[in-house]
């Protein structure tokens, strides 16, 4: 998918980024990660078995916000 149109990211309290709308979403290489559907859940607690997709970890793993994130 190209970048283009209106995206919307929202930041999940102790939770992912839910990010609605086209993306062009990329490795640490450069390569392109195909988004599974429409909106994606990015992972933010750094414990998920899918990233760079959420997969429920932050449950398990008590994950609270980093200081400074807005919610």
């Amino acid at each position: 998918m190209s970048a283009s149109g209106n995206t919307e990211i929202t930041v999940c309290p102790r939770g992912p980024l839910l990010v609605r709308g086209e993306i062009e979403l990329r490795d640490a290489n450069g390569r392109p990660i195909e988004p599974e559907r429409g909106t994606v859940a990015l992972c933010r607690c750094g414990a998920s078995a899918r990233k760079p997709f959420c997969d429920g970890s932050h449950k398990l793993t008590g994950f609270e916000r980093p200081r400074g994130d807005a919610a």
